[in-house]
């Protein structure tokens, strides 16, 4: 099997747009993915659960304007404000690893 000179892997492309790991740039990349991927995640689990964002809203002592924000990446979330949601308003667990 022969490999396509012209494909380049998502790591490339993104040392291209961001540049390397480490600099200003990527560094500013890689945290607004992070907090993409946690709006995602947020967004997900309430979907599952079948509730509105309006019920997690309710359940957690926030507002559906806050949820939306945080699912949509708009707004910072704290890590106290994350673990209400999650587990006031999802019934889960918040797991928080450290990486260097």
């Amino acid at each position: 099997m022969s490999k396509n000179k012209n494909l380049i892997s998502s790591d490339e492309v993104i040392e291209k747009e961001y540049g390397p790991v480490g600099t200003p740039t990527r560094d500013q990349f890689e945290r607004d993915a992070e907090a993409f991927i946690i709006g995602a995640m947020l967004k997900e689990a309430r979907l599952s659960k079948g509730m509105t964002q309006e019920a997690l809203a309710e359940k957690c002592g926030t507002t559906k304007a806050y949820i939306s924000k945080v699912e949509n990446n708009l707004k910072d979330v704290r890590i106290s404000s994350l673990r209400n949601i999650i587990e006031n308003g999802l019934n889960g667990h918040l797991q928080i690893s450290v990486q260097w």
